[in-house]
């Protein structure tokens, strides 16, 4: 038998190769000194969360189109859940092959729980966050427009969906960075 024709003994490291990649390292040089692969892993977890807030937004927004019309709680809950799982494997498919390619000490089983827990933990806190918030942030939100526009007045609903949306930005943000932090140092602390 040949030595040529046998397989290598280890996998090869699979790296994603995108369009951003040479522009995010050149914000990570200018902006990171000595911690520039740092914000070159957060640019593209950032991008990532983008991404993953599309796949949450677009699953939902289909099964409600289709399979799950909102017309009741558990159609409402169970495309949630369905489109917050499809977000997560999205976002952990693209972390494992283009933010951390180089994370490969642990099982993709096992990083993909641990990615999986880190983005539940951000999911209660960033709804309960929500719902503790929203009223009184559209209050706030409704104020600021009316010193702007003394003429404007807020149904209840316009008031909430001000406030809802304003809470949801300040979680997000909030979200993003726990997400970043927790799973560099716990889901892919085996990078340097």
């Amino acid at each position: 038998m040949s030595t040529a024709a046998q397989a290598p003994t280890e996998t090869p490291n699979r790296t994603l190769r995108t369009p951003l990649d040479r522009l995010y390292v050149r914000i990570a040089q200018r902006l990171g000194g000595s911690k520039a692969k740092e914000v070159e892993r957060f640019l593209k977890f950032a991008t990532i969360g983008v991404m993953g807030a599309i796949v949450d937004f677009g699953t939902l927004n289909l099964l409600h189109a289709t399979l799950l019309p909102p017309e009741n709680t558990l159609n409402v809950g169970l495309s949630a859940t369905l489109a917050f799982i499809a977000a997560i494997l999205n976002n952990f498919l693209w972390n494992r092959f283009w933010t951390y390619p180089d994370s490969r000490s642990r099982s993709i089983r096992r990083q993909l729980t641990q990615f999986f827990i880190v983005s539940t933990v951000g999911w209660v806190a960033r709804t309960i966050w929500i719902t503790a918030t929203y009223a009184s942030m559209g209050v706030l939100i409704v104020s600021i427009i009316q010193l702007i526009n003394p003429d404007y007045v807020a149904t209840e609903l316009a008031t909430n969906q001000l406030g809802a949306n304003f809470s949801q930005l300040i979680a997000v943000f909030v979200v993003m960075i726990w997400n970043f932090f927790a799973n560099r140092y716990w889901t892919y602390n085996d990078v340097e």
